[in-house]
């Protein structure tokens, strides 16, 4: 006999039920009422937990320091999604894009050709997505660049992976502890133990 889950849903709660074949990427612009950071992965929607205050620190720290050391032709979203195809739509925590994917005020997705980096902070909830099922779907897609960020004692710690364009698959090319120190996509230093720092470190 199965436990009694912990919590109850309101008699009038009304959740979205899939047609036939699953939801579209285009419906979770028409879809009412829907949780913030919902993402479509095989034509399923997939609701995010609760943030933690690490998962908030370290998409803060990645967000500013890319910003700040990225190309004037680049530009940095946070929690924007990608359609990749019809029954995907994920919602990467942090972005690299060039500055001409911005399509308008308007524009809610990005399309994956139009991706330089995307970064996954892993949660609980989203491990199995963040770790197996994202990184195919990136790679599958052609996005050159992925970076994973697991939390180890507090601080972050990010695998880096690159796309062989042959196989369509990403091949790992680091794990950076307390710093974050590349040349592609472009010259990044990030020191990743600043993770609780509110404002950048003055000269």
């Amino acid at each position: 006999m199965s436990a009694a889950p912990e919590y109850e849903l309101d008699e009038e709660y009304n959740y979205p039920v899939p047609p036939p074949g699953g939801w579209t990427a285009d419906d979770l612009d028409r879809l009412p009422n829907l949780p913030r950071r919902t993402e479509l992965i095989d034509g399923s929607l997939v609701f995010s937990s609760p943030q933690t205050t690490f998962h908030m620190r370290t998409m803060r720290l990645l967000e500013n320091a890319l910003l700040e050391q990225a190309s004037d032709e680049l530009d940095v979203f946070r929690e924007f999604s990608i359609k990749l195809n019809k029954r995907n739509r994920p919602e990467p925590d942090v972005l690299v894009v060039p500055i001409g994917a911005d399509t308008g005020p308007k524009s809610t997705y990005l399309k994956p050709e139009d991706v330089v980096l995307a970064v996954e902070v892993v949660s609980e909830d989203s491990e199995e997505r963040d770790r197996e099922v994202k990184p195919r779907k990136y790679a599958g897609a052609g996005v050159p660049h992925y970076w994973r960020v697991e939390e180890n004692d507090g601080l972050p710690v990010v695998y880096v992976y690159e796309l062989d364009p042959a196989l369509k698959a990403y091949v790992p090319t680091g794990i950076h502890h307390n710093r974050l120190k590349l040349t592609v996509p472009f010259d990044i230093d990030i020191d990743l133990t600043a993770i609780n720092r509110r404002r950048p470190a003055t000269e």
